[in-house]
């Protein structure tokens, strides 16, 4: 049973751990220490009670604070009928002898008299009963808004089983009690407002709307030509450009054809599209989907088809190398009509035409069929707003500071316009376009290199220009407040919260990515799953290969919310490290019932996981040695985590598992140990397998028992 510490406790709690212990041991649970274990089913079940306990202590404090109001209005009502009372005439005596004091005395010994100069009778100010409060303000902060001591405020706060210090943030809830019993009310942020006012969307009026140049992104499968056609597209481009050409790589430029252009983003590929989709940028308007006529639909291909379609971005086809001699073009049609990809002479939607950048054969053609699908389109936007763009590669240059290359997607970009973008902010202090020149201003499609940012953005991240830099310095630093509370409280899918998130009416399909060791066992579990659609929630694989699970699996399923499965193999260590970042579902079977049984229970409520894999790290083969009676041992490295004797592996070559089973022996050197950590060398045994090679590699694994829920 897994055990969570008494400090964790107390630090979810926001409370002392000394606090913590004693309410454990009166409940019976003992603990000595702050670092003492409780098992995971009690502590979550303390929590529970304490948050319940604290929200009736609320509660009741709410209500008394209430009643209190009630008993000094009527206080006040009561006072206001009396009669106003005579003043005593001790008090009149009193004065009357001070006055006669100050009569007698010589002139140098009485106090002068100030004399103001006044226009008007001054109205006295009425005192505002409203103090400011904003998100993220400390305990200190909050105190000095009431005007009391901050050694008052957390005693206040202790009262309602807070206990913080002067430098922690105080909750709105707790800031809100805490004011009134001081006769104070909360009035949010002015500001916040204001702020969200400059990142208003502004709508067009359709007489403001123009045409815009459509962007473009190359993808398909390694050493199809990808790279090739781009290079030939930018060297016809080339011709028409002024000497000199191209002076810098930027990951995003524009092509003139027939007075019209086409901008292309010089990506990385489908993976860096998803990346950047990942982000909530949906800055590509079409896909150019190549594909070799010698070589047909492989793996790539028919993944970019999948990340194109998740997106809703139409494909045109480059079907290249049609110069080779076993070039068949009708073959890739046929083959990509198997994938949704029909052409328009077949009766589909997608554009194909024949090429070959080697020869610059259809390279033209390619840039009719661009711009005629973007016709059909009617891709527009109103050039004369305030800018927005999307941030397509980001870098720190060692002697300009920090370089984001963007395409603006409404509005004009000028010289010393304040922007923010992302969690960055600044002020264009230079415009370079894709040609190396220094402009001035940058147009809707467009791509340029900006300088003037405070920090590096990330790719995707979406750039607004607003009215002065303090106001985008505010966002900025506003934005990366919420950010942190985001991040601790992202909520993503899971095949134990389906159920709520079905009920909830948040999803309506559940996307799967699906990985298998072979292509029969891909076909037989896509039609077990497709089966398992109900009313409420359609199940749905969006994309299917054979092969490890790869980094590009997770960045898909991040952007499209799926959940990724895999049947006989792996995550490569890459994807496991970015699946735990981006918190994505990833779930490996060797039973396809058992796949299947877990997705039905998830839809109708009842999945609850009994045991749990945790992986504890990888170990890469470098040598192996036969020891007579013992077997073959391997000499390994410890590339992540760490190997210990008592856990369980398995063992992978190119992704796929071969052999699942126990250590027998582990050494470092001549010493038996119990565990070793990354970045150091062992010799690894195990039990019953001999068949180990130099670059498998060992995933070592234990299985945690968590306990069902009702």
């Amino acid at each position: 049973m897994k055990k969570i510490r008494v400090y964790e406790i107390a630090r979810r709690l926001n409370t002392k751990s000394n606090i913590v212990i004693k309410k454990l041991n009166d409940m019976g649970i003992e603990v000595k220490s702050n670092f003492s274990g409780v098992e995971e089913d009690k502590a979550e079940k303390f929590i529970e009670e304490w948050n319940k306990a604290r929200k009736e202590a609320i509660k009741e404090l709410k209500s008394k604070k209430k009643e209190d109001k009630k008993k000094k209005k009527k206080e006040e009502q009561t006072k206001q009928e009396q009669p106003k009372s005579r003043p005593h005439k001790k008090k009149e005596e009193k004065f009357k002898k001070k006055e006669f004091i100050e009569d007698v005395l010589p002139q140098k010994f009485k106090k002068r008299k100030k004399y103001k100069k006044t226009t008007k009778e001054e109205e006295p100010k009425e005192e505002s009963n409203e103090i400011e409060f904003r998100k993220g303000m400390t305990v200190f902060e909050f105190a000095n808004e009431l005007g009391v001591d901050f050694s008052e405020v957390l005693s206040k706060l202790f009262e309602l089983g807070i206990l913080a210090r002067k430098n922690d943030i105080i909750e709105e809830d707790a800031a809100k009690l805490i004011a009134e019993e001081y006769g104070f009310e909360l009035k949010e942020e002015a500001a916040s407002s204001e702020l969200e006012e400059e990142l208003l969307e502004i709508e067009d009026r359709p007489e403001d709307l123009k045409e815009r140049p459509p962007i473009v992104t190359v993808m398909g499968h390694v050493d199809h030509g990808k790279t090739s056609i781009l290079d030939a597209i930018k060297k016809t481009n080339i011709a028409a450009r002024e000497a000199g050409g191209i002076t810098q790589h930027i990951a995003a430029y524009s092509v003139k054809v027939d007075g019209r252009f086409i901008t292309f983003l010089d990506t990385p590929g489908h993976e860096a599209f998803t990346e950047m989709r990942a982000r909530g940028a949906q800055i590509t308007d079409i896909v150019v989907l190549v594909v070799a006529a010698d070589d047909g639909v492989m793996p790539q291909t028919v993944e970019a088809i999948n990340h194109a379609k998740a997106a809703g971005v139409p494909i045109v086809v480059a079907v290249n190398k049609i110069d080779k001699p076993n070039a068949n073009p009708e073959r890739v049609k046929q083959e990509l009509s198997n994938y949704g990809v029909v052409p328009e002479e077949w009766g589909g939607n997608n554009l194909f035409v024949n090429v070959s950048a080697k020869k610059r054969i259809g390279i033209d053609e390619l840039l009719e069929a661009i711009l005629l699908q973007a016709e059909m389109m009617e891709l527009k936007a109103n050039p004369d707003k305030r800018a927005k763009a999307v941030v397509v590669e980001a870098k720190l240059d060692k002697n300009r500071g920090p370089v984001a290359t963007v395409v603006v997607k409404e509005g004009t970009l000028r010289q010393s316009d304040a922007f923010i973008v992302g969690v960055q902010y600044g002020k264009v202090r230079a415009l370079i376009d894709d040609k190396g020149k220094k402009v001035k201003e940058v147009g809707p499609s467009f791509a340029a290199e900006i300088l003037g940012l405070h920090g590096v953005p990330e790719p995707g991240d979406t750039l607004i220009v607003v009215s002065d830099e303090k106001k985008a310095k505010e966002i900025a630093e506003k934005r990366q407040e919420e950010l942190k509370q985001t991040m601790l409280s992202q909520k993503t899918v899971s095949l134990e919260n389906i159920f709520e998130q079905i009920e909830g009416g948040e999803i309506k399909e559940l996307p799967i990515i699906l990985k298998t060791d072979v292509y029969g066992s891909v076909e037989a579990i896509t039609n077990a799953l497709s089966k398992l659609s109900t009313e409420e929630v359609t199940v749905k694989v969006i994309h299917s290969a054979v092969g490890a699970i790869t980094k590009t699996d997770i960045n898909l399923a991040k952007a499209s919310g799926a959940i990724v499965i895999g049947f006989n193999v792996r995550p490569t260590q890459e994807a496991l490290k970015l699946a735990s970042d981006l918190k994505v579902e990833v779930r490996t079977y060797k039973v396809i019932y058992e796949i299947v049984d877990d997705v039905k229970k998830s839809l109708s409520g009842l999945l609850s996981p009994e045991e749990k894999e945790e992986i504890l790290g990888r170990v890469e083969v470098r040598q192996t040695f036969k020891v007579p009676k013992v077997g073959v041992v391997a000499g390994c490295y410890v590339t992540y985590g760490k190997i210990a004797r008592n856990a369980k592996v398995r063992v992978l070559r190119d992704g796929v598992i071969i052999h699942e089973g126990d250590i027998s022996s582990l050494k470092r050197f001549k010493d038996d140990v119990s565990e070793v950590q990354q970045g150091y060398e062992c010799g690894v045994g195990i039990e019953g397998f001999n068949d180990i090679k130099e670059g498998d590699v060992i995933e070592v694994y234990q299985i945690v028992k968590v306990q069902r829920e009702l």
